[in-house]
C-alpha cells in the first residue's frame, strides 16, 4: 500500500466514523459501537478488504491513545463536583474492580474451562468501565442524572483503569513467568499505585511552573509543550516502576482544579486530541476484529456479558459502597452504568503480544462482551434512570460568541441567570433591577439570539442573562438571582 493510499484511507476512515456517529447519534447509539463498527466493515472481512492482524503494533497505539484520553478526562473534571466523592470513588474504582475482575474470572473458569489464572487474566481485563459511551448516549437524549451519580461514575471510570491494567499485567506475570508469586503482587501494587500517585502530582506542579514562566510567543505552542509533558509524565512514572495511566490521570486532575495561562486553548486541544484518539483506536481494534473468529464464542460470550452485568459488576458496587450512605436505587443504578469500553479492548491485545495460550478466544470473548454491554447497557441508561427515579433535566448548552478565561489570581466566572416566566423582574429594564455594582450582565439570550444589554433593556420571561460575578462576592451573585427569581 503506498503512502497517499495509507493517508486516503486514514482520511476516509476518520471522516466516516465522525459523520457515521453525527448521523447514529439521534439513535442513542453510542459512538464507541459506531468506530467500532467502522473498523469491522472496513476490515478484511468487510467491504474495505483491509488486512490487519498486527497485535503489537495495536497495543502499542492503544496506550498512546489511553494516555491522551485519560488525560483529558482528568483534565475536564470539575473538582467542585468531585471532591464529595473522592473516597467512594476510589473504593470503587480499586477495590471494585478487583471484586468484578475475580467473580467474573471465576465465571469464565466454568464456562469456558479456563484455569483459575486465565480466567482471573480474563476478568481482570473487562474489569474497568467505560464513561464516554454512557455520557454520550445521555446527552443524545437530553438525560443526566441526579447528584451524586454522575461526578461519581466520571471519577470512578476515569481512575479504574490504572487497577484494571495492573491486574491485567500481574495475571500475565503469574502465567509466563516462573517463580512469580501472588504474594507478591501486594508490594507491586503499593508501589505502582504510590510511585503513580506521585509522579501524577509533582509533573501537574512542573508543568503548571513551566507554564506559567515559559511565555511563549504563540499561543499555540502552549498544547504542544502539553503533549510532551503528558507523555513525559507516562514514561517517567514507567522508569519508576510507576503506574503511567494514574500518574496522566492525576496530573490532569490536579492541572483541572487550577486556574493558569492559556488553559482554555490547552483544555479544547487534548478534547479533540482524545476523539481523535478514540477514533483511530476503535477503528483500529475494528480492524483487528475477524468476526469469523468471534461467532463460534457468541453463546458462550453473551453467558459471560449477561453474568458481568448482572452478577459481577453489582456485587463489585454493592459491597464497596456499603459503608456509604446511599440509597439502593442510587447503587443499583451505578451497576447498570458499568459500560465495558476502550480499555478492556486495549487490554484483550495484551495477552495475545504474550504468547498467552488462550490469548485468542480472550481477545474475541472480550470483543463480544465489550460490543454487547455497550450496546444494551447504553442504549437502555435513560429507560433505566427514568424507571429508578434518577433522571434529571440535562442543562441546555449556549454557545455563547464570546470566550472568557480565568486568569490566576482572578476570582470571578461566567455564571447563566435564567429568568422563570413568573419572575416579576419580566417587563422591567435592568436599571430597575439595582444590579449590584460588583456583578455585570454581559449578554442576554433571547430566543436564540444575544443581545448585547444596557441599563434600559427590559428583561423578557425565558431570557437567560450571562452575568460575570466575582466568587468572592457570593451574596452578590444570590441577590440578583434571588431578584429574577423572586
Amino acid at each position: 500500500m503506498g503512502f497517499e493510499t495509507l493517508l486516503f484511507w486514514v482520511s476516509a476512515l476518520i471522516f466516516i466514523s465522525i459523520i457515521s456517529s453525527k448521523v447514529l447519534d439521534r439513535f442513542a447509539v453510542p459512538v464507541l459501537l459506531v468506530f467500532l463498527g467502522i473498523g469491522i466493515l472496513a476490515g478484511s472481512e468487510g467491504v474495505g478488504k483491509i488486512y490487519f492482524d498486527n497485535a503489537v503494533f495495536a497495543k502499542s497505539l492503544g496506550t498512546v491513545a489511553l494516555i491522551f484520553i485519560i488525560f483529558s478526562g482528568g483534565l475536564d473534571t470539575d473538582w467542585k463536583e468531585t471532591k464529595p466523592i473522592v473516597v467512594p470513588g476510589i473504593i470503587l474504582s480499586t477495590f471494585g474492580v478487583l471484586i468484578t475482575a475475580v467473580v467474573t474470572g471465576f465465571f469464565a473458569v466454568y464456562i469456558l474451562k479456563f484455569s483459575i489464572l486465565e480466567g482471573m487474566l480474563l476478568g481482570s481485563i473487562v474489569s474497568s468501565t467505560d464513561a464516554a459511551a454512557v455520557f454520550t448516549t445521555l446527552r443524545s437524549k437530553n438525560i443526566s442524572l441526579k447528584k451524586p451519580l454522575k461526578p461519581l461514575l466520571e471519577f470512578e471510570s476515569g481512575s479504574n483503569d490504572p487497577m484494571a491494567v495492573f491486574l491485567t499485567v500481574s495475571v500475565i506475570s503469574l502465567i509466563t513467568v516462573q517463580g512469580t508469586k501472588f504474594i507478591s503482587l501486594v508490594p507491586n501494587f503499593i508501589i505502582d499505585m504510590g510511585m503513580g500517585l506521585a509522579v501524577g502530582y509533582v509533573m501537574s506542579k512542573v508543568s503548571l511552573f513551566l507554564i506559567k514562566r515559559l511565555n511563549l510567543e504563540y499561543e499555540g505552542l502552549y498544547p504542544v509543550i502539553m503533549i510532551s509533558l503528558v507523555l513525559l509524565t507516562y514514561t517517567i512514572a514507567g522508569f519508576l516502576k510507576g503506574n503511567g495511566f494514574l500518574a496522566v490521570y492525576v496530573a490532569g486532575l490536579m492541572l483541572g482544579r487550577v486556574e493558569f495561562q492559556n488553559k482554555r486553548v490547552i483544555k479544547k486541544f487534548h478534547d479533540g486530541i482524545a476523539w481523535l484518539m478514540q477514533i483511530v483506536m476503535f477503528v483500529t481494534l475494528g480492524l483487528l476484529v475477524f468476526p469469523s473468529q468471534v461467532f463460534p464464542y457468541i453463546w458462550k460470550g453473551l453467558l459471560i456479558t449477561v453474568l458481568l452485568m448482572f452478577v459481577a459488576r453489582p456485587a463489585g458496587v454493592l459491597i464497596s459502597l456499603l459503608p456509604f450512605k446511599m440509597n439502593f436505587s442510587k447503587k443499583i443504578m451505578i451497576s447498570w452504568v458499568g459500560l465495558r469500553g476502550s480499555v478492556p479492548i486495549i487490554l484483550a491485545t495484551f495477552p495475545l503480544t504474550a504468547g498467552i495460550e488462550q490469548a485468542n478466544i480472550i481477545f474475541n470473548i472480550v470483543f463480544f462482551v465489550v460490543a454487547i454491554s455497550v450496546f444494551v447497557q447504553g442504549t437502555s441508561i435513560p429507560v433505566f434512570s427514568k424507571l429508578l427515579g434518577l433522571d434529571a433535566p440535562m442543562k441546555k448548552k449556549i454557545n455563547y460568541p464570546i470566550q472568557f478565561e480565568k486568569a490566576e489570581g482572578m476570582d470571578a466566572e461566567l455564571t447563566d441567570v435564567p429568568v422563570p416566566y413568573e419572575s416579576p423582574a419580566v417587563g422591567k429594564t435592568i436599571a430597575e433591577l439595582s444590579v449590584p455594582k460588583k456583578l455585570l450582565i454581559v449578554l442576554i439570550s433571547r430566543h436564540g439570539q444575544f443581545i448585547v444589554p444596557s441599563g434600559s433593556t427590559e428583561i423578557e420571561a425565558a431570557d437567560i442573562l450571562l452575568v460575570l460575578a466575582n466568587d468572592k462576592d457570593i451574596l452578590a451573585l444570590q441577590k440578583i438571582i434571588s431578584v429574577i427569581k423572586a
